[in-house]
């Protein structure tokens, strides 16, 4: 099955490239960032052995459709996206810290949840909650962005002390995840889902605080569907959900979360079909429209010119 697993281009102007879990970053001059997004997929901060067709021109549409959306909420990074693989935004300083946000108890709080933890990140949550209850409000827990690793859960305070982020940004940043997080609870559930927990990344551009990166994407946010919540919930039973989680429940049931000394199992075939699907119909739920799949065909040519042509216009 094809797939892209990376790029290696070299633009005019190019001052410096960084490659991510999924993303290829090329920094053009200090003014822009033209990011392409890989097939690469994560679970527990490590990058897979094998790519997901088709699962980078999911991210990278899904982030289009909602940073066009949002722009007039919370000003973003993004200029243009020349490419199906492609977004070109704005040169920024990124902030090292990541605002997750959850409206209900699932995943990495759920596993903390059930260890008998009733604080995380510096946030109390109530008793008596089993997994993917919703809390009384959305809380907002978030990590140190590692270059390396697995990102770390940090507390409000802790963001302070380490000189992450003043404090006056740190209330824009909550303000924006708030606002942003309503936006798309409120999208998705007129798209027959709920959106359960997301996160959000930031960086600054002139004194000015910008949403960068993706945003509710099945990367970085969870779904699950609206018709049958409540009768699974009342049921004790996992619920239906587009999202990575599947993925980690698969990587979990192999022996793996990403500890010291664990390798990473390699998905078969099948499997890597299965992903692919899910990222796709995610897609077309939550944006509403029919998703066309990008020929392999010269893949790296046709985003190559495609990113040259884009900055052209911009210089």
């Amino acid at each position: 099955m094809e797939a892209l697993a990376e790029t290696n281009f070299t633009f005019p102007r190019q001052k410096s490239f960084y490659r991510g879990k999924v993303r290829d970053v090329y920094n053009i001059n200090n003014r822009y960032l033209a990011m392409v997004a890989s097939d690469r997929i994560s679970a527990f901060d490590v990058v897979m052995p094998k790519p997901i067709p088709y699962k980078g021109q999911v991210l990278n549409q899904i982030a289009e459709h909602f940073l066009t959306l949002t722009k007039n909420i919370v000003p973003n990074w993004h200029i243009s996206s020349p490419d199906p693989n492609v977004t070109i935004g704005h040169y920024c300083e990124p902030l090292r810290v990541e605002m997750v946000i959850r409206g209900y108890l699932a995943g990495h709080a759920w596993r903390e949840y059930k260890l008998g933890k009733r604080l995380i990140c510096g946030v109390s949550m109530p008793d008596g909650l089993k997994e993917n209850d919703p809390f009384p409000e959305p809380i907002i827990t978030p990590t140190i962005k590692a270059s390396e690793g697995h990102d770390e859960d940090v507390s409000r305070e802790g963001i302070f002390e380490l000189g992450l982020a003043t404090e006056k940004d740190y209330l824009v940043l909550e303000d924006y995840t708030r606002k942003l997080f309503a936006f798309g609870s409120d999208y998705a559930k007129q798209q027959g889902l709920l959106l359960v927990d997301t996160k959000y990344e930031f960086g600054i551009k002139d004194r000015e605080i910008l949403l960068m990166d993706e945003i509710h994407t099945p990367d970085s946010s969870r779904y699950f569907y609206a018709d049958t919540y409540e009768a699974i919930q009342q049921k004790d039973q996992q619920q239906r959900q587009l999202s990575k989680e599947f993925v980690r429940q698969w990587l979990i049931e192999n022996n793996f979360q990403g500890l010291d000394g664990q390798t990473a199992p390699v998905f078969t075939d099948e499997f890597i079909e299965l992903i692919s699907n899910r990222y796709i119909e995610l897609f077309e739920r939550i944006t509403g429209r029919k998703f066309v799949k990008q020929s392999y065909n010269n893949f790296n040519e046709r985003v190559f010119n495609n990113i040259n042509q884009a900055l052209e216009k911009l210089s």
